[in-house]
């Protein structure tokens, strides 16, 4: 059969490791494929010396490689948005298939990407967008099929999980930490996208949508970050039977979904609760199949690369099959339209639980008052710690709720915070048990 010829745009760290990838297992790949896959061109805008590119065309220019007539696939490597959209739109209307592991890209635009696409007749695939080279995007999209998703959540940034990670093993601060992880290389110069959750939003919102059959929906997600999480509270988390960790949750309920990122209070034995250092991890429950677990690399060079090549070996697969009778991009048919029966719940409409600290000056009735705040709002307290008075006869008082609704927990801090016995702002963290009954 006749080799099916990919432009690389983007020769960077997951560019590089995909055409190393590609190069060096030649041979098994046109196994599995049944016909070769050849890299015809690259665009980029510096040479890596990790890659020979020697006998390869190669390019400063990525919309040449968009418009080549000898490039059957176009695998998007160069990151961000406007011109990442720009050169994808580009490739589809010149008739190309195209693979990217860029998650901003598809959450923010991939409605409008894959309508193209589908005018077109040509396959988006995405698999590196999320987790690396964990094949969670597959095992959604096809391998629980059968299942009517109740929910997923995952650690699903690897940079936020290795500063938790730090922060709680060594009983460091976060500022600490974020250095740290700066100096190896996991975070970059400007972490915000990492530590406030951004990165992670964009990843759920692709997983919400092939969960559940509605259209990509970013700008309707939760963000919270870690930033303000403490050495304090990852010891009192751990005092109380919990693990604190940075996650994307999404949630089928009655009222529609739940769509949220942010740090989170799991139960030690739970199995995400032992993911540790940069590693990924995604837990989805099935109403047929029942809790599964998917682990691994979530970032990284080849790691990634083994994701992006396993979607150029499915668009080999499928490249004559008729667009009609392929895998839908988000599992759905229609999926552009999506299912208005599912609408996005505002936060405050969200019901869990809460971990609350904060300082009350140490004095009689105090605790008293904060109960009944708490009691007039409809929340019950599960569990209360209150430690010696520090200096200033302030008392660091933790509390565990149970579950209540998200506008009532924003009321009873509002309150909390407003009386004079109470210093500073309060520290609330959601905590969810995420097992088989939720």
């Amino acid at each position: 059969m006749k080799p099916v010829r990919v432009g690389i745009c983007g020769l960077g760290t997951v560019g590089g490791g995909t055409f190393n990838v590609l190069t060096r297992n030649a041979d098994e790949i046109a196994r599995r494929a049944g016909r070769p896959i050849v890299i015809e061109q690259v665009g980029a805008r510096r040479e890596n010396p990790e890659c020979d590119t020697t006998g390869v065309k190669v390019t400063t220019d990525i919309f040449e490689v968009a418009r080549n007539p000898d490039v059957d696939v176009l695998v998007e490597l160069v990151g961000g948005y406007d011109v990442a959209r720009e050169l994808v739109l580009t490739a589809i209307e010149h008739g190309k298939h195209v693979v990217t592991a860029n998650k901003a890209l598809i959450a923010v635009y991939g409605n409008e990407i894959f309508q193209a696409a589908h005018d077109k007749g040509v396959i988006v695939a995405f698999e590196a967008a999320v987790a690396g080279g964990i094949p969670v995007i597959k095992s959604l999209r096809e391998g629980l099929g059968a299942n009517r998703i109740q929910w997923v959540a995952g650690i699903i940034n690897g940079t936020g999980n290795y500063i938790l990670t730090h922060m709680r093993d060594e009983g460091r601060a976060f500022e600490d930490v974020l250095a740290e992880a700066q100096a190896l290389g996991y975070a970059e110069a400007d972490p915000t996208f990492d530590v406030e959750g951004i990165d992670a939003a964009h990843k759920l919102t692709i997983l919400a949508s092939i969960a559940y059959g509605v259209p990509l929906q970013f700008d309707k997600a939760y963000t919270e970050g870690i930033s303000r999480i403490t050495a304090e509270d990852v010891e009192q988390a751990d005092n109380l039977g919990y693990i604190i960790k940075h996650l994307g949750i999404s949630k089928r309920t009655e009222a529609g979904l739940e769509l949220r990122v942010h740090p989170t209070l799991i139960p030690k034995e739970r199995l995400l609760a032992s993911v540790h250092g940069v590693k990924n991890a995604i837990a989805v429950m099935g109403d047929a199949v029942g809790p599964t677990l998917y682990y691994g690399a979530g970032a990284g060079s080849e790691p990634t690369a083994s994701a992006v090549v396993a979607d150029l070996l499915d668009v080999a697969r499928d490249i004559t099959t008729d667009h009609h009778y392929r895998v839908p991009y988000l599992a759905f048919s229609g999926i552009v339209e999506g299912d208005e029966s599912l609408p996005i719940l505002p936060m405050e409409d969200i019901v869990t639980a809460y971990y609350l600290r904060l300082l009350a000056v140490d004095r009689p009735g105090v605790l008293a008052r904060v109960a009944t705040i708490l009691s007039e709002q409809g929340i019950s307290i599960e569990a209360l710690i209150q430690k010696e008075a520090t200096e200033g006869e302030l008392v660091p008082i933790i509390l565990l709720t149970h579950r209540t609704r998200e506008k009532h927990m924003n009321e009873a801090i509002r309150q909390l915070e407003s009386l004079a016995d109470v210093a500073g702002p309060i520290t609330r963290i959601r905590v969810e048990c995420l097992n088989e009954q939720e």
